[in-house]
Order: structure tokens, then sequence, then C-alpha cells
């Protein structure tokens, strides 16, 4: 990992905020480096990664038993996944952060942690992700009637001969294409912007900017993470989603162990020495 001088163009913090800190260079040894620390903190923590990760399990397993056919119910509870995301995320950020420092890992401290952001900049951060979240749907369902929109009504439930028609094969490789980039976009804004919110007073914007400048800088190691992630949380929910219950924990571990080694903080090497 070398040192990488920070964009010129990023945003500058209020003369309150903690110093700007810089991007470093990733390369495939700090994704297997963050893995095995978030790893390593699933198994000093498993009761908090099993909270955590709870609710998208039952929120899935709502979404795929009960809430089916039922489109009010189903986007309330499609909505409660990106606002919950960021706070979720928060709380493992938190226990990797005590682990790092050896911290005990209080239940009431953690949790109070957690509870606080809704002061900050979190909620913020989960606002802009459900307004991506209905954008995305928005786009969703123009790219399909744009290209089946003209086929027989069929019930897809039933039937997929739809699907298997070349426009419906179009209309597939362009869902995911465009998916596939939104979500990357997405991804980059926050990948690094939420645990730097916990970690230090810095607003939104910024914090998102920073993150996109630091992907952007370290885009080939980044889209392997990327891509990581998006593996392993597919193949953890084939089980009845019981495989997120170990598979969110470490993945939210490792990515505040990903952010300690993409951004370098200025006062923490003064503390350091």
């Amino acid at each position: 990992m070398s040192e990488m001088p920070h964009g010129a163009g990023a945003a500058q913090p209020s003369a309150t905020a903690a110093p700007s800190p810089e991007i470093m260079e990733l390369d495939l040894g700090d994704l297997r480096h963050a893995l095995a620390r978030g790893w390593a903190d699933w198994r000093a923590a498993p009761g908090f990664g099993a909270v955590f990760a709870g609710v998208y399990v039952a929120g899935g397993l709502i979404l795929a038993f009960v809430a089916g056919g039922f489109v009010f119910q189903t986007l309330i509870l499609a909505l409660g996944f990106p606002l919950f995301a960021p706070f979720a995320a928060v709380g493992l950020y938190e226990v990797s952060r005590r682990i790092e420092v050896a911290r005990p890992l209080d239940v009431y401290q953690v949790f109070g942690a957690v509870w606080r952001e809704k002061d900050r900049q979190i909620p913020w951060a989960g606002a802009i992700i459900v307004i991506y979240f209905l954008f995305y749907s928005f786009l969703a369902h123009m790219i399909f009637a744009l290209f089946m929109g003209a086929s027989p009504m069929t019930n897809i439930s039933t039937s997929w001969e739809a699907y298997l028609t070349p426009g419906g094969l179009t209309m597939i490789a362009v869902e995911l294409a465009v998916g596939a980039l939104l979500g990357f976009v997405l991804f980059a804004l926050t990948v690094f912007s939420l645990p730097y919110m916990l970690h230090k007073e810095v607003d939104f914007i910024t914090a998102m900017i920073l993150s996109f400048q630091a992907v952007q800088a370290n885009l080939r190691v980044m889209l392997v993470w990327a891509l990581t992630i998006g593996v392993i949380v597919v193949v953890a929910m084939v089980p009845a989603f019981l495989g997120l219950l170990v598979a969110l924990p470490v993945l939210g571990h490792a990515s505040w162990h990903l952010y300690r080694s993409a951004l370098r903080h200025p006062e923490d090497e003064t503390e350091a020495s």
C-alpha cells in the first residue's frame, strides 16, 4: 500500500471539521487483509453481527413469503432496507473500531453510538440512498416498458416465454448493465463515506465526494471488491437468506478495515506518535 496524493478537486471541510485525509493506493492484498480482519471481528462479536444482519434476513423472508403480490407492502418493506442500511453498517463499524483500539464491546455503548448517528450525517446518507433506490426503480420500470410494453400481457409468475424472446433478452441485458452501473456509482459514493462519517466530524457531501475519489483512484481494486461483495451476498442468500447472518457482518467489518487502509488521517498519525 503506497501513498497517493489527494485529488485537487476535493471539497474542503469547514474550519471545525476534521482535516481531509490522504487517499492511499490499494492492492488486492488489502482486500485479503480486510476480509481476514472482518472474519476475525465477526468471530470476536458474532452477537452484534446477528442483530444487525438479522433485520435483513427477516425482511428478505417477509418479502419472499408474505408480501408477494402486495405492491404497497412490498414497496414499504423494500424502502426499509436502504433506510436501515447505513445504521446497520455504523453498528458493525463501531464494533470493529472498538476492537481496533481495544475498547470494551459494551452493548449500550455500541447501540448508543448507532442511536447518536440520528443527529449527525448518517440520516442524510440514508435519504440519498432512498432517493437513489426510487430513481433506479422508476428507471427499471421504464426500461421494462420500452422493451416489453408492446408484448401481449403475460403472467410472469407462471410463464417466462416473454423473457426468452429477442426483446426480452435485450431488456434483461440492458437492465443488468444499467443496474450494474448505477449500483457501482452508489457503491463508490458510500463505501468509504459511511465509515468516514462515523469516524470523523464531516458532512455527508464531503464524505461522499472523497469516497468517490478514493474509489476512482483505486478503480481496479474497488471493482474487484464490489464484485466480491455481490458474489458473497448472492451465494449467502441461497439458503433462505440465512447465509446473510454471517456474510453481512463479515463484509461490514471488512469494509471498516478497507476504509482504514484507503484513507490516512493526519491526526491519527499524530496520536500514534
